[in-house]
């Protein structure tokens, strides 16, 4: 696990509300706080669609970034920033089996439980967090250290300026 303080929150958050840079991330839960506190639960409703839909549109246990971020946006836009927000992403499952082929052929995704980024503003500051989540117990760190370069990686391709904490 790292946490990385992001140095330019107006570049992030504009990457994160705006942009598709997170589009394909899944969102476990999410907390904006501005008048009011809204919390969303981003495991999919399974009775709201049927298995046409389902099927077509590939929709899986947790709904996408992609899906979620225009009711995000809409919350927090306006002329006052929020007073906080946390959003819990995890990686996708296609993107968790190309995560574990460019590292150890060693693991399969079925150990893996979740590979996440937790994003965290208050305080006007922003900060995000990588995290792992295992199905087995193991004392090798592999993982998790392959995790948190992946993450810093994916913050300097997308040109995010952070200071590690």
């Amino acid at each position: 696990m790292i946490a990385l303080k992001m140095e330019d929150i107006r570049l992030f958050t504009s990457r994160l509300f705006v942009g598709e840079a997170f589009d394909s991330w899944l969102v476990r839960e999410a907390t904006i706080v501005t008048f009011n506190t809204f919390t969303i639960d981003g495991h999919t409703r399974r009775g709201f669609f049927s298995e046409e839909e389902m099927e077509a549109e590939k929709i899986g246990e947790l709904s996408s970034w992609r899906q979620l971020r225009p009711f995000c946006y809409s919350l927090i836009r306006g002329k006052k920033l929020p007073e906080s927000f946390r959003i819990t992403l995890q990686l996708s499952p296609e993107n968790v089996e190309k995560f574990l082929k460019s590292i150890s052929p060693g693991f399969t995704a079925g150990q893996i439980a979740g590979l996440y980024l937790d994003i965290r503003y208050e305080n006007l500051t922003l900060h995000c967090v990588s995290g792992t989540s295992l199905n087995m117990f193991t004392l090798d760190k592999q993982i998790e250290q392959e995790w948190d370069g992946a993450v810093r990686r994916y913050m300097k391709t997308l040109r995010l300026p952070y200071v590690e904490e």
